[in-house]
Formats: C-alpha cells, sequence, structure tokens
C-alpha cells in the first residue's frame, strides 16, 4: 500500500487514499484530508458530520447512508455537499478515518 507523509506523520493509504486502519486516524490525518479536499477552514459543521460518521462506524461497522447521515446531523444533502466538495462517500468519509464506502453513502 502507498504511504504519505504529512506534517511529519506518515500514513497507510489504499489505492483511492483512504487511510489503511480506522485506529490510526489523527487530527494530523483531518488536517490532510481537508488540505486535500481544498477546505480552507474546519467549523463545527465539519466536526459534527466527522464525529457522527466516527460514532456510526464505530457501533455498526460500516459507513450510514446519506439519508441517514443527513437525518442525523439535521443537514441537506446540498449542505453536506457544501461542507465536504468531493461528498459525503468520499470526503467526509476519508476525513472521518473510514474504510472507503461499498454503496451508496
Amino acid at each position: 500500500m502507498p504511504e504519505i507523509e504529512f506534517q511529519g506523520t506518515k500514513f497507510v493509504v489504499d489505492e483511492d487514499g483512504f487511510i489503511d486502519t480506522y485506529t490510526n486516524w489523527s487530527e494530523a490525518w483531518v488536517q490532510y484530508v481537508k488540505k486535500e479536499e481544498g477546505i480552507d477552514e474546519l467549523n463545527e459543521e465539519h466536526r459534527k458530520v466527522i464525529a457522527m460518521l466516527r460514532e456510526y462506524y464505530e457501533k455498526n461497522g460500516i459507513a450510514p447512508m446519506v439519508r441517514v447521515l443527513s437525518k442525523v446531523t439535521g443537514f441537506k444533502l446540498k449542505h453536506i455537499y457544501e461542507l465536504f466538495p468531493s461528498g459525503p462517500g468520499k470526503g467526509a468519509c476519508k476525513m472521518a478515518g473510514l474504510p472507503k464506502p461499498t454503496g451508496c453513502v
């Protein structure tokens, strides 16, 4: 698997750039993905989505469907795409340290 280094921290990633293991997630990873996604600053709404994704994954072992993500956060899908330009599956799940979703997220 490829390895990237960001601010002195090394991460092993898959071919799509997702972190290799959920437990290797850190704030440095969040900052790396933020930069890759072209997000200037993370706000409370970004953090809420990330926290919800991680909590759901810890309980269920998979990423939530988009409808669930929208319902639990209270954000419309359009707003989630505004927060994470590459979408909830690629951008938000990647930033949250989840594996690449296999279906719709």
